[in-house]
């Protein structure tokens, strides 16, 4: 007895330091870590490749790593803000000069084998540099936003000129989640994206676009602190962006502007720009209610859609295991974001709930975007989907993420549990 006590005491002493944290959101991340590797094998089986194996690796290195930060006290990182944004600005600046090119973009560094894309590992510094500097102002003012937003638009230019759209939405993705949950005025977000919707409505139909310019000015009357030079503000800069849309048109790379369209009309170019989204179509169409079997969707053995390990994981896991599959599979993104919102609500102070909103921004974007584009209501961006999709640097980041999320959850717990 004496020994079955000392040995339940000494896994207690291992295991204590993590006891309070989110065992929901931890589970539910492995298992879609687990999960992606069994369909990236599934894809690849015919292919002789392993990098099923290397998914699963990258995977617990990343959980060991999120282990270890969920322990640590996540509060430091306020004072280490500036630090962390300088490191990922001059990671990004790095790829300008040693990066190295594929898939028409220069975004990876070459360490030793292991390619490294600094733009994955950005998207969490910034939420820990947001999160740092929303966290001590009750309600931000313009000039605040302001200059968060010339503070983001550094990094967030650096990889676009990658290029690399589908992270530099994602930043854009963050920055709105980050800034609604930090009390900045919702109007100020509608007129800080509203010049891109002008842009867009003027190339689709004028009078709609002429309403949205109105709307834009009694939003910015409402809600800037100088009504008619915020109106007049507003006004001038959605009529502009409309007119020069065309110049921010050109400004696309050719296969960003076939992404942008394509999947409007992907049979205008079934074999160039269409190609995937066409295919990716047809696969989650065959599955059907309960799918082919997992290993025999004739789209993903027969190598049909390119890029199915990674961005069109998706398509796989429809055709191979159906509605039920791909519902399961949301059914765990629902969980994973419904403990992010639990642990924002209830963390100990603003910079926590921040974090965990960021990640979470970060995390909903990504999911909605990929899962769109598979099955043709998104442009296709290059957008991976969180845990499931092969690719280590991405992997590593939103295990990272976790980690921080779990960290404010642990202190969160600790706080409750002695009072």
């Amino acid at each position: 007895m004496l020994q079955r006590i000392q040995v339940r005491n000494r896994w207690k002493f291992i295991f204590k330091p993590w006891e309070e944290a989110d065992p929901w959101l931890f589970a539910a991340c492995i298992g879609l870590t687990i999960f992606g590797g069994i369909m990236i094998h599934s894809v690849e089986i015919n292919q002789g490749l392993i990098n099923w194996w290397r998914h699963w690796v990258t995977g617990a290195v990343g959980l060991f790593f999120a282990i270890i930060i969920s322990r640590c006290r996540y509060q430091i990182l306020i004072e280490w803000k500036w630090p962390i944004y300088i490191l990922i600005n001059l990671s990004l600046i790095a790829v300008r000069f040693i990066g190295t090119t594929g898939l028409g973009a220069q975004r990876w560094i070459n360490i030793g084998g292991f390619y490294l894309q600094p733009s994955e590992f950005a998207k969490v510094g910034m939420i820990v540099t947001l999160a740092a500097l929303l966290h001590d102002k009750t309600v931000p003012t313009v000039g605040n936003m302001l200059r968060m937003l010339a503070i983001m638009a550094v990094p967030w230019g650096l990889i676009f000129a990658e290029p690399n759209l589908g992270t530099s939405l994602v930043f854009g993705a963050i920055t709105i989640g980050m800034f609604y949950w930090g009390n900045v005025n919702p109007g100020w977000l509608i007129l800080l994206f509203s010049p891109l919707i002008s842009v867009l409505l003027n190339n689709l139909y004028t009078p709609i676009w002429v309403a949205w310019v109105v709307i834009a000015g009694i939003i910015a009357w409402r809600t800037l602190p100088w009504p008619w030079l915020g109106t007049f503000g507003a006004v001038l800069v959605n009529v502009v962006s409309g007119q020069v849309g065309q110049v921010f048109w050109n400004v696309l790379k050719d296969y960003q502007k076939m992404r942008l369209t394509g999947f409007l009309n992907p049979e205008k170019d079934p074999l160039g720009s269409g190609y995937h989204l066409i295919q990716s179509r047809i696969a989650i169409g065959a599955g059907e209610l309960k799918g082919r079997g997992l290993f025999h969707g004739t789209q993903t053995q027969l190598n049909f859609i390119p890029e199915q390990h990674t961005d069109f994981i998706f398509s796989a896991i429809g055709e191979e295991l159906g509605f039920i599959g791909c519902i399961c599979v949301l059914l765990v993104f629902w969980v994973i974001c419904f403990r992010l919102v639990m642990i924002a609500q209830t963390a100990n102070d603003n910079f926590g709930s921040l974090l965990a909103i960021g990640v979470l921004s970060m995390l909903i974007f990504q999911v909605f975007v990929n899962i769109g584009m598979n099955i043709g209501l998104a442009p296709v961006t290059g957008i991976p989907l969180p845990f499931l999709s092969y690719g280590n640097a991405s992997l590593l980041s939103n295990f990272l993420g976790l980690g921080l999320v779990e960290s404010v959850a642990n202190q969160r717990q600790r706080k409750k549990r002695w009072n």
